[in-house]
């Protein structure tokens, strides 16, 4: 297995106002959390909607652009990669979280 691809492409909406944090000078990240909505008819033929919610992560000019960019509720199409990270919470819980680190976004006017 030479050739591994971590990618994955989604378009949905923003549900949170950017959050930036700088580090150094030159180092920030920003975080956003992206709502992607899935249709689909239940087992009775129903239509349902079920949300999914994704954690972005934009480092350096990338967070500058999102920053700029991205308000709640904006329309985005985003490629990037799956980053998993293990931390332990205050009170000694083990939590692991998964998150895309974007590398690519566009803004979609609805």
């Amino acid at each position: 297995m030479k050739n591994v691809i971590n990618k994955v492409t989604l378009t949905g909406n923003a549900g949170t106002e950017v959050q930036i944090k700088n580090f150094t000078e030159k180092q920030k990240l920003a975080r956003v959390s992206l709502a992607v909505n899935e249709y689909y008819k239940n087992i009775k033929g129903e239509p349902v909607k079920r949300t999914h919610w994704f954690q972005l992560v934009f480092w350096n000019e990338h967070a500058d652009r999102a920053l700029d960019t991205i308000k709640k509720g904006t329309r985005l199409t985003i490629e990037g990669r799956l980053q998993s990270l293990n931390y332990e919470t205050k009170k000694g819980l083990k939590r692991q979280v998964t998150e895309i680190v974007v590398q690519t976004m566009q803004a979609i006017n609805n």
